[in-house]
């Protein structure tokens, strides 16, 4: 195999495919490369452990065709570090001979016949807008669990709703749901659970893509980006969660009688204020009064922080305790000027939403204080 393209072309292929590829142990030394296969112009890059893959094509000038396996970090860095302008690659059976200007390397290939064979993606396929797709994902996927021992919840349901698509999170401490409503991707009663690592690689290749392709098989879910920066084509291919998603809409509850308003950019700043002093496990405490909100931050032996805000309160007046973190991660991708914090008592979920809005709600289960 052997051709030549511009440096920062073959960076980026070799930096995508290279998301995918296994930094853990592996009994397949093979996963640790990036198969680069040429066929006539295009080249397509891809790295895999199994249960990501992702693969992404460019254009290049064109000597032979063939395919190898490369160390993935090894040659990403080396193509890195050389200088603007034209690269070579030539790789053999033993060898790959990168060069560009006077620099030039020899790098032992691995055997491309070991790099497994991968599935291919399904053939119905349906569009989705990228930005309000990517605007989902960046509310939903922080609420996934990071617990492996609990595979379920590093999921994000993803399910019909309505004459659309709804994505929905948990890690037990709280809830991201977001609809999509005229986004018709499953047939009624239908749903499929993503591994909620795959999704946060798919936004971070997204760039300024217009458009998505999902393509859904039984076993594993597909996106695909055309005209991603140098790049022709991407496509990020993924192994789908079995098992059930908990019953998530009985958590959501119905009514509730305390409702606070308050400006949500007026907010952020307080509690990131207020959360310097809740060290460790402390967590920020919420006093809602009629006319206004008070922050109290109180860590034994360091000191404590309160601040009060301007408010919009109906209800009784109540205490509510929550993980500052989690609070604030609510509130950030949560839309529009003003919030909305709506709950029964300190003790029950708290649900947060834009005001207004009906596409997206975070639920917040509050810390119990003394």
């Amino acid at each position: 195999m052997k051709f030549r393209c511009e440096r920062d072309k073959l960076v980026e292929a070799l930096g995508a495919a290279q998301r995918a590829v296994t930094n853990r142990g592996s009994s397949l030394p093979v996963l640790s490369g990036v198969r680069l296969e040429l066929a006539g112009e295009r080249l397509r890059v891809t790295g895999s452990d199994l249960d990501l893959t992702i693969s992404a094509t460019i254009e290049v000038a064109a000597g032979d065709d063939g395919v190898g396996v490369l160390p993935a970090k090894l040659v990403t860095d080396i193509v890195r570090a050389l200088g603007p302008g034209a690269v070579e690659v030539e790789v053999d059976d033993d060898e790959a001979r990168i060069v560009a200007g006077r620099s030039q390397f020899a790098v032992r290939t691995i055997p491309a016949h070991e790099f497994p064979q991968l599935p291919e993606p399904a053939d119905q396929s349906v569009e989705l807008d990228a930005r309000a797709f990517a605007d989902a994902l960046r509310q939903v996927v922080s609420a996934a669990s990071v617990d492996e021992a609990r595979p379920i919840l590093t999921g994000v349901l993803m399910a019909a709703e309505g004459d659309g698509l709804r994505l929905v999170a948990t890690d037990s401490y709280r809830l991201a749901v977001r609809d999509l409503p005229g986004t018709s991707v499953l047939e009624p009663d239908q749903s499929v659970l993503v591994p909620s690592h795959a999704l946060k690689e798919l936004t971070r290749l997204l760039g300024d893509a217009s458009t998505i392709t999902l393509r859904l098989g039984d076993r594993d879910a597909s996106f695909e980006l055309d005209g991603i920066g140098d790049l022709n084509t991407v496509r990020l291919m993924t192994r789908l969660i079995e098992g059930e998603f908990p019953n998530y809409r009985g958590l959501i509850p119905k009514n509730q009688p305390n409702r606070l308003t308050v400006e949500r950019e007026a907010l952020l700043e307080a509690l990131r204020r207020v959360r310097l002093l809740a060290r460790e496990a402390t967590p920020v405490r919420l006093v809602m009064r009629p006319d206004n909100l008070e922050l109290l931050a109180v860590t034994q032996d360091v000191g404590q922080a309160h601040e009060e805000l301007d408010a919009k309160y109906e209800g009784t007046e109540l205490t509510v305790a929550f993980n500052p973190e989690y609070l604030i991660a609510g509130i950030e991708v949560t839309p529009g000027d003003e919030i909305t914090l709506e709950t029964i008592d300190a003790l029950k979920p708290a649900l947060v939403h834009g005001l207004g809005d009906t596409e997206f709600l975070y639920l917040l289960m509050p810390v119990r204080v003394s």
